[in-house]
């Protein structure tokens, strides 16, 4: 008999249905706002603090959902914003200034939904609200900092040539040699011009002295700022990775600005803090050859620096360094196991293993320091206006001496806390800042207006949808609400694919979605139509629904494959909108390809498959 589906097909729509009913389910559950409480350098969050936050809220008269307790932070669930917004500022006063205090927005799914990994898709800035940030990569600083890179570089490659020079300095336009005899500078041109083929060499005579003035050209100043724009990209892009902040935005606008979105976070304080971290380490040795008294005098070393501790003692420190925080490629905080203190296991790259065996084969029984470095911007009025300084703040966290010797992997101690070395660590994983960046713009979005959007995308969807449900129904009577069936299928698919694959949802991807509403009953009409041609040639019912399936999936293929193309250009070569536009369409022409041609069929298979009809209702 024609129009007959085998048992397998049918069991392949019903697993299909219910699977993409359980993973968009969670999407009607929502949000619940809430508060992240986390530990600074010298909090910790534990059973005390969870206890302490549940009595305050309870004497504020401030009801609270739940409290949940993950990887050393806590989560304050509440049914409203508005007891959020007023738990926030109880929160902060109990536990003072060691503790962060965020405000968030937790998924509220049930725990049967999340025992099979169903999880609700994300939404966007312009749906969730959030915090848009606009950052300037100071490039200035960039280039001065890989000028100093090449005058350790020069001093490194002369002293490993013999080649005798006064002085080495990094100035503003590059790095300034000089030298005892215009001998040694000819044979360093000759040698600089092999190792540094990137670099500008000018002669100069100053004082009858001679020197080289080593400066990077054009071409090597445009590869520096391009290198600095992107490495900070990918450093804010794994440093938000590592916080959890779900589907960010982070891209390059122009030729020296990031641009920053994250949804969902409503305290702009602490995405700032998030961002603008530019903690890292630096390992050096220390100079016990010299008087640290005169040091504090005045008469420091010309290869020393002068240091201080946590605990404010001196302490003077060669300024060769032998490992940089550009050099970590792994860090885990963890805690020592003699001392039970907290610590850093950190593992660097090839060339640093090389620069720390170098240095602890040569340097047993001697002490080597680590230095943390953290740069910060302070405000301050100037005659009534806000000026910004960048603030570069270094103190020696520990001073060990080496017993043995190391390269790739080792451990950093003398940290305050746990958090502090989970924060250190999170941050050198993410890697160094290869500039300072500053906030120019920012913006936060609040849930109200997301609310509204959602609530206006609704109702596109909806209205759309009832329209075109009205129209197949009256013009194509049973066929048409087969059709209806299989839009609603449709629409359930792309909320589960989209939540199968984390993917953001955004205002343009609710328009991609309203575009697939019309798509997917357009693959319907044709075949309807098609139908209705073969009645009117003669054909029967069961040939005609036959014919109509299979001569009009060709044009469909094609219909749909040429969009599917456009979407996928869209989806390689957009951003921001454009891209969110492009998922959703993407995904709904693939789903109205199943459901309006596969699902249809089983339904009309069901009703007029394997039996005889005098007539369609069509």
């Amino acid at each position: 008999m024609m129009n007959q589906y085998s048992l397998w097909k049918y069991l392949l729509i019903i697993c299909v249905l219910v699977v993409g009913t359980i993973y968009a389910l969670p999407n009607l559950y929502g949000e619940d706002p809430a508060l992240q409480v986390s530990g600074s350098r010298t909090g910790t969050v534990d059973a005390s603090t969870e206890a302490a936050i549940s009595s305050a809220l309870e004497t504020a008269g401030i009801p609270l959902k739940a409290i949940e307790a993950t990887e050393g932070q806590l989560l304050i669930r509440f049914n409203d914003t508005e007891a959020q917004l007023k738990a926030v500022d109880y929160v902060k006063s109990v536990l003072g200034r060691d503790y962060i205090v965020a405000l968030n927005l937790a998924p509220a799914t049930p725990e049967w939904l999340e025992s099979f990994n169903a999880l609700p898709m994300y939404l966007g800035l312009d749906l969730r609200g959030g915090v848009h940030f606009l950052m300037e990569v100071d490039m200035e600083a960039a280039v001065k900092r890989s000028i100093e890179r090449y005058s350790s570089d020069l001093r490194a490659v002369l002293r490993e040539a013999r080649i005798r020079y006064a002085m080495i300095r990094a100035e503003d336009q590059g790095v300034r040699v000089m030298f005892r005899s215009p001998e040694d500078r000819d044979q360093a041109t000759s040698l600089l011009r092999k190792e540094f083929d990137l670099l500008q060499l000018e002669e100069l005579d100053i004082n009858g002295k001679a020197g080289i003035l080593a400066k990077p050209g054009e071409q090597e100043i445009r590869e520096i700022r391009q290198f600095a724009l992107q490495q900070n990209i990918l450093t804010l892009r794994n440093r938000v990775n590592e916080l959890g902040v779900a589907e960010p935005v982070i891209q390059q606008q122009g030729t020296q600005r990031i641009v920053v979105q994250l949804p969902g976070v409503q305290d702009t304080a602490q995405a700032k803090r998030i961002l603008g971290a530019t903690a890292t380490l630096e390992y050096r040795a220390v100079d016990y050859e010299h008087d640290i008294e005169k040091a504090l005098a005045g008469s420091v070393p010309a290869g020393s620096r002068l240091y201080r501790e946590r605990n404010g003692n001196p302490v003077l420190l060669k300024k060769s360094v032998i490992a940089t925080g550009d050099q970590i490629v792994n860090a885990r905080s963890g805690f020592d196991q003699q001392s039970g203190t907290p610590n850093v296991s950190v593992m660097l790259d090839a060339k640093g293993a090389r620069s720390m065996l170098k240095f602890t084969k040569e340097s047993v029984g001697k002490p080597m320091a680590v230095v943390f470095i953290e740069n910060k911007t302070e405000t301050r009025l100037v005659d009534g206006k806000p000026v910004k300084k960048n603030i570069k703040v270094e103190e020696v966290v520990s001073i060990a001496t080496i017993r043995d010797v190391f390269s790739k992997r080792f451990q950093t101690t003398g940290l305050d806390s746990p958090q502090e070395a989970h924060e250190l660590a999170l941050l050198l994983r993410s890697g160094a800042l290869a500039a300072p960046i500053e906030i120019v713009e920012e913006r936060t979005v609040g849930p109200s207006l997301g609310k509204d959007n959602i609530e206006q995308g609704f109702n596109s969807v909806l209205i759309g949808f009832c329209a075109v449900l009205v129209f197949m129904a009256l013009y194509y009577r049973v066929f048409g609400l087969v059709a209806d069936m299989a839009l609603a299928l449709n629409l359930v698919l792309i909320i589960a694919i989209l939540s199968m694959l984390q993917a953001t949802l955004t205002l343009p991807g609710i328009a991609g979605i309203v575009l697939t509403v019309g798509m997917a009953v357009d693959a319907n009409v044709l075949i309807f139509e098609r139908i209705r041609e073969e009645l009117r040639n003669g054909n029967s019912p069961q040939a005609s629904i036959q014919a109509g399936y299979e001569k009009a999936f060709s044009t469909i293929a094609d219909a749909n494959i040429t969009t599917l193309i456009a979407a996928i250009v869209l989806l390689s070569f957009g951003t921001g909108p454009i891209k969110g536009f492009a998922v959703t369409l993407s995904i709904g022409i693939i789903t109205s390809m199943f459901t309006a041609i596969m699902g249809t069929r089983a339904v009309i298979n069901l009703i007029y498959g394997g039996r005889r009809v005098a007539r369609l209702a069509i």
